[in-house]
């Protein structure tokens, strides 16, 4: 087995006129929920799927987070939001969605390319199939499952709340038909309904 090992740096990333470009997404599952979980009398026909998203502690303070990062030059800036998937929240899945591109400031992120701190995010629903025991950042991340109305109150960032509430949400309730082509290893890994 190889260890996995996060990219570090700015030397590879992409800018865009003044802007740092940004790589994430909303990972997501689905949890079955019985109305009945408390009796004995359970059937199928009260079971639901509940929607839960993964979120990630910050380093620099209080509030949860949605996987992000620097988009590098040898990537597609889909490769660069499951690599930070994968990085910061020990998880692997299909990009399902294009949820929208959402612009912030950042005063940790401002450098001679961006002195503004100007940076644009690229964000995309993941629906996880797998949730890794360690990965690169598991010494400085703790992931959190929680539902839709839970994350909007937990989000450290304005712009990652309107991502989920304008970009995920809407998607959800168009009845979360997957928008993007499936890559060679997410058509071997999809078993052909990604809402169980």
């Amino acid at each position: 087995m190889f260890e996995l090992v996060a990219r570090t740096g700015r030397h590879h990333q992409r800018y865009e006129s003044g802007c740092r470009l940004i790589a994430g997404c909303i990972p997501y599952r689905f949890r079955r929920y019985s109305e009945e979980d408390n009796s004995n009398n359970k059937s199928d026909n009260n079971i639901k799927k509940i929607v839960e998203v993964l979120m990630i502690n910050s380093t620099s303070g209080p509030g949860l987070l949605f996987p992000k990062g620097g988009w590098e030059n040898d990537e597609t800036v889909e490769e660069a939001a499951a690599r930070e998937a994968l990085e910061e929240a020990g998880v692997r899945g299909e990009l399902m969605h294009f949820l929208g591109h959402y612009h912030f400031k950042s005063k940790t992120l401002q450098d001679e390319f961006s002195p503004e701190g100007r940076c644009r995010a690229a964000m995309f629903a993941l629906f996880v199939k797998e949730e890794l025991d360690s990965w690169p950042e598991q010494s400085r991340r703790v992931r959190t499952w929680v539902t839709v109305p839970e994350a909007v109150q937990c989000c450290r960032h304005s712009w990652m709340r309107e991502a989920l509430e304008n970009g995920f949400n809407k998607w959800s309730a168009d009845g979360m038909v997957r928008t993007m082509k499936a890559t060679n290893n997410q058509l071997d890994a999809c078993d052909g309904d990604n809402s169980n």
